[in-house]
């Protein structure tokens, strides 16, 4: 039986997002700028990373995205990517660069998309040192281990 991900994956051309999870697709890569689609499912989550630059998520399809926010100032802040207005929810959520982020799906999946300006590049990508993260975000702890690879 195909599933509605199935159809997600297979029409986007989506493949599994090393060391961060999820799946993805790049949209379009060019000297200034890319954009991708990112597919949550299940019990799947986007592990705790950072990017130099900023980064613009967009909600397209599916249940809303819990997104956990470790700021380099030691602000944390939990925003929601979705369509419903009302319940806080935001259709376009942007991550500065030096932030730390990671995110789940509140339902059976979501599909984003995020922008970037500069380009992505896997080796400007840092993922969380579980260890440091939880010293310097105490309050965080419990959930930077649950986000965690």
């Amino acid at each position: 039986m195909v599933t509605p991900v199935d159809d997600i994956i297979a029409t986007l051309g989506l493949e599994p997002l090393p060391d961060e999870g999820g799946m993805w697709s790049q949209v379009l890569i060019d000297e200034n700028s890319t954009a991708i689609y990112y597919l949550l499912s299940g019990d799947d989550f986007s592990a705790l990373h950072r990017l130099p630059g900023t980064e613009v998520y967009h909600h397209y399809m599916g249940a809303p995205l819990e997104m956990l926010l470790l700021h380099p100032d030691g602000l944390v802040t939990h925003p929601v990517l979705g369509t419903d207005l009302a319940a806080g929810e935001r259709p376009a959520i942007v991550v500065p660069g030096g932030t730390w982020q990671a995110s789940r799906s509140r339902g059976s999946w979501t599909l984003i998309g995020t922008t970037m300006s500069p380009p992505f590049e896997f080796g400007d990508m840092e993922i969380g040192d579980t260890r440091l993260l939880e010293e310097t975000y105490p309050s965080a702890a419990g959930e930077i281990r649950s986000l965690a690879r």
